[in-house]
């Protein structure tokens, strides 16, 4: 299958990347620093033989280079699955927040999924078939200390996930709405994880992964995954 994946250098993204490579899947995958992307497809390439991965470096909270990575992608291939997990997080109350935070985390966080979705999504549904997964959080689930513009900007990407779940049912395309809590990402730091308190990356891949596997008349719409402790 042609997978499209957004934020696939590090974290959640990657671990979605490694885990559709083990079953020799062809990949096409983007995030802004070219480097650690390149170096993220090389270690894929080594361990996954018979996967092809492709890479395109694009800072996705930009509209232009959004539907430039998605035009890419269609030059190449006919998308299957396509995972929208790019995303920014910046610390802050909704009203002590820096200046221009929200903006940037809608940028990063929905437009970027709104702009390739609606580039990629009439081949799918040409095709017939397709999977849409959006990496939503916890935080569009419900509101936390510290989490202001970001908490808006994911609940904005649970509301366009239920749109797009209504409008694209009919044509065979499936639309699955990912709900992580705390997983051992960079936005975590120096996090002592030691004690296993909060999840692995791997842990949402593989249901991202499962959620795949169904048959065509079944689809996971929502997946909320959280610490077996409960979120911190």
């Amino acid at each position: 299958m042609n997978i499209v994946i957004t934020g696939a250098s590090r974290g959640i993204g990657k671990a979605i990347a490694e885990v559709f490579a083990t079953e020799g899947n062809h990949l096409f995958i983007c995030a802004r620093n070219g480097e650690v992307l390149n170096d993220t497809a090389a270690g894929i390439r080594k361990s996954n033989p018979l996967s092809t991965i492709n890479t395109f470096t694009a800072d996705l909270s930009l509209k232009t280079e959004a539907i430039q990575f998605a035009e890419w992608c269609l030059t190449r291939v006919v998308p299957d699955i396509l995972i929208n997990n790019a995303g920014q997080y910046i610390a802050g109350d909704i009203l002590d927040e820096p200046e221009g935070s929200l903006e940037k985390m809608m940028e990063t966080n929905l437009y970027s999924a709104y702009y390739i979705t609606r580039k990629l999504v009439p081949v799918m549904i040409k095709n017939g078939s397709g999977h849409i997964f959006n990496i939503c959080s916890i935080a569009a689930l419900q509101a936390y200390e510290g989490g202001g513009g970001y908490s808006i900007s994911k609940y904005a990407l649970k509301g366009f996930s239920q749109n797009l779940r209504n409008e694209l049912k009919e044509h065979g395309i499936k639309v699955t709405a990912i709900f992580p809590g705390a997983v051992m990402t960079d936005t975590w730091g120096d996090f002592d994880n030691s004690s296993n308190r909060i999840m692995e990356a791997k842990d949402i891949a593989q249901m991202v992964l499962g959620a795949t596997k169904l048959s065509r008349q079944a689809v996971v719409e929502d997946i909320i995954i959280r610490p077996q402790l409960g979120d911190l």
